[in-house]
């Protein structure tokens, strides 16, 4: 049987690989900007704060979703997005070490 790439590693290093994954892109940092910004959870169109089209917004929101970075929550038709600030803070302190490990086992040195 054929072995996905992604399994020839430490489950924690791909647990961080997928928030990584969730944050490369300029549209979804926006976004979670945004909610930041507004100290609220949204109801409604985030796409009008994106120069994206609505469809192209709701992917990145349901990657930030997949990621836990955010959550959402159904009120009538519209979808009431709010930040995860556990989430946000566990994945903070992951990068954190992530770099501070690599920073301890090297020495920042090129020759």
């Amino acid at each position: 049987m054929v072995q996905s790439k992604t399994e020839l590693f430490e489950a924690e290093l791909i647990e961080k690989a997928n928030l990584f994954k969730a944050l490369a892109h300029p549209a979804r940092l926006r976004i979670l900007q945004f909610l930041a910004e507004t100290k609220s959870c949204i109801t409604g169109d985030i796409s009008d704060e994106l120069p994206l089209g609505r469809t192209t917004v709701n992917q990145h929101l349901k990657e930030l979703k997949d990621a836990g970075l955010i959550v959402g929550h159904i009120e009538g038709v519209k979808t009431k997005y709010c930040l995860n600030p556990e989430k946000i803070k566990e994945f903070t302190n992951q990068a954190v070490d992530f770099f501070a490990q690599i920073e301890m086992d090297s020495n920042l040195k090129c020759d």
